[in-house]
């Protein structure tokens, strides 16, 4: 008996404080209602209640979470049926709205995306509509957070992840895309084809330019050292006239320092002429001046052979 009323105290007891104690996890708030009525948050870590008057009615996980949207087939405004598929990433910043404000937020936040979809592809073509997903993802998100505002739910980010067009109209793209592949390359290939053509001839060009350079070059060059030779030859002939003219003048000063005067010199002249005209051209012709001084040479001889006899 005694063991009985024991196991029933123990019962009590761990009942009373499992009513009376909570303890909530980081990044979690509990909804605490007193007599019905909301009275506080659990916050995280230890938290004391008064049991049977306080209850925790729901927990909410303040991080952010992620929902996907069920895929939508909506019709754009060339009247196309897409299906669009979509993810929205929310967080709760209000606990108490988020459980007073809607019954299900969650539910709420995939509905109000659904229309809000419906509206936005309903004013955009296919083209459009399969270019415009950051406009699509922005238009949800703002339609969102307008509504999400009172129910303390923030959306973070809504993603559009597929658009699917119908499969006649999916082909009929892949076609285009083909044929729009096929023209690029082939567009590709005739402008290499003219590319290569032009990189060949621009280095006709400059092979040619080069060349002709070089020939203009070889030119000047061969012409420099000809005058350069020319020049050379010339100032070897001057320097070679130059000591002839030295020579012979150092030989006129020897003879006038020998004591030979003009008449010396000129009968030595006559006779070189007469060793000249021994040679195979025995004819010499002479200058009138030279036959007006004969006359005197005879004189100039007389000299030399008395000077001999004596």
């Amino acid at each position: 008996m005694e063991l009985a009323v024991i196991g029933v105290i123990l019962v009590v007891v761990i009942a009373f404080i499992a009513l009376t104690v909570k303890i909530v996890p980081q990044q979690r708030v509990g909804i605490v209602e007193r007599l019905g009525k909301f009275h506080r948050l659990l916050t995280p870590g230890l938290n004391i209640l008064i049991p049977i008057i306080d209850h925790v009615r729901t927990y909410h996980d303040l991080r952010i979470q992620q929902t996907n949207v069920p895929p939508q087939t909506v019709i754009t405004k060339d009247n196309v049926q897409v299906q669009i598929d979509t993810i929205i990433f929310y967080q709760v910043v209000g606990p108490e709205e988020a459980t007073y404000g809607i019954s299900d937020y969650v539910y709420g936040v995939r509905n109000i995306s659904t229309a809000t979809m419906r509206q936005i592809i309903g004013k955009l073509e296919l083209d459009e509509t399969l270019s415009g997903r950051e406009k699509i993802s922005t238009e949800i998100r703002l339609a969102l957070d307008e509504a999400t505002e009172k129910w303390g739910v923030r959306i973070e980010r809504v993603e559009v992840i597929d658009i699917k067009p119908p499969v006649d109209i999916q082909e009929a793209m892949d076609k285009q895309m083909k044929a729009e592949r096929n023209k690029r390359a082939i567009v590709l290939e005739a402008e290499a084809a003219r590319q290569d053509m032009i990189l060949r001839a621009e280095g006709d060009k400059q092979s040619k330019i080069l060349k002709a350079e070089g020939d203009r070059e070889a030119r000047i060059y061969q012409a420099e050292g000809l005058r350069q030779a020319q020049e050379l030859e010339a100032l070897g002939q001057a320097k070679a006239i130059q000591s002839v003219a030295e020579a012979e003048k150092l030989r006129i000063e020897l003879l006038k320092s020998a004591g030979l005067d003009e008449q010396v010199l000129a009968y030595q002249s006559f006779e070189a002429l007469g060793e000249i005209s021994k040679g195979p051209a025995n004819k010499v012709f002479l200058p009138t001046d030279v036959v007006r001084t004969l006359g005197s040479l005879g004189a100039i001889a007389d000299v030399f052979k008395a000077g001999k006899d004596k």
